[in-house]
This record gives structure tokens, sequence and C-alpha cells, in this order.
């Protein structure tokens, strides 16, 4: 068997001439020695010192002793935030900062009484321009199964009103899981 001859197309042989005139024009030409660029500079990943650095604060406030009291939650508290409501503000009524113009007890009401009370102590502090209120809804340590009613109640009929922005509960100062702080909007 004979062996197939190569034959070089004519492209082949234009860029064989093509290459010889080119090593022909350069033969006199010295390489550059350049240390200024690497020639090929290896790929090296991005360090995320930003997050590093907010790991290693958060690492730093879970180890301090410095906490506020307000900031705990034992899971008997109400809270409730509507959208919009500045960070700051909440913060402040968490930590019975703002002054509380107007009060309210619903101590030893029934339901239905005490869903009026509310409502009527709510359109009443929007119409004298209370910012900051408190309604004191008691423990329940007085009700038939020693539970809170009133407090259960009172965390969803906030939660449907307009013009209540945020509550929570208040302080143990001022009454602790048996209180709310309601904060109201301006009209």
């Amino acid at each position: 068997m004979a062996k197939p001859r190569k034959v070089k197309s004519k492209l082949q042989i234009d860029l064989t001439a093509e290459n010889a005139v080119f090593r022909e024009a350069v033969q006199d030409v010295t390489p550059l020695n350049c240390d200024k660029i690497p020639p090929y500079q290896a790929f090296t990943p991005a360090i995320p010192q930003q997050l590093h650095l907010e790991s290693r604060m958060i690492q730093q406030d879970m180890l301090s002793e410095a906490y506020d009291p307000a900031e705990l939650e034992t899971g008997e508290e109400l809270v409730f935030i509507r959208a919009g409501v500045q960070h700051s503000v909440v913060h402040k009524l968490r930590r019975g900062q703002l002054s509380i113009n107007a009060e309210l007890d619903l101590h030893g009401m029934i339901v239905r009484h005490a869903r009026e009370a509310v409502a009527n102590f709510l359109r009443d502090c929007c119409y004298r321009h209370v910012r900051c209120a408190r309604i004191v809804h008691g423990k329940g340590n007085g009700s038939w199964q020693k539970q809170p009613v009133l407090k259960v109640k009172l965390n969803h009929w906030l939660r449907q009103r307009d013009e209540v922005l945020a509550f929570c509960s208040a302080r143990v100062s001022d009454g602790g899981t048996g209180a709310v702080y309601v904060l109201i909007k301006n009209r």
C-alpha cells in the first residue's frame, strides 16, 4: 500500500512565505527585558474585607457584657412595627424614652367593654394629638386559667387600627409584660 502524498495547499504556501518574510524583517531585533509587567498574572480572588469586619464585630457584640434589658425578649413581650416607622423611634419606644401623654387601664374589664374602651381611647388620643400612650392590660393572673385574655385580644386589636404605628411591651417599671406602649400616628 502506497503512502498518501502530502499536498500543500496554496494557503499553506502563502503562510510559509509570509513567515519567512516576517523572520527576515525582525532578525536584527533584540527582545526587551521588562521586569515591570509579568507576561502572565495569576488571578487572585477578592478578599471580602467588609464581611470579615462585620463578622468580627458581631462576635465582639455577642461576647460583650453590655446589653440593654429592653432588647431581651422572653417570648411574652408584644411587639408590632408598621412598615415605614424609623428604627430609632421604635428603639426609644421600647426603652420607654418617649413621654407618655395618656394611659388606659383595662384591669377587670370583660372583652366587649375593653374593646370599646380601646377604640374610644385611641380616637381620643388622635383628637388630642397624643403621640405615645400606655395601655395596661394585666398579666392574666386573675383570669380563669391564669392566662392573659386581654393581652391577646389587645395585640390583635392594635394591629388592626390604622392610627397605631407601633406598640411594644412596657419596661418593668411601667408594668412590664402587663402593659404596652403605643405609638400613635399624628393626623
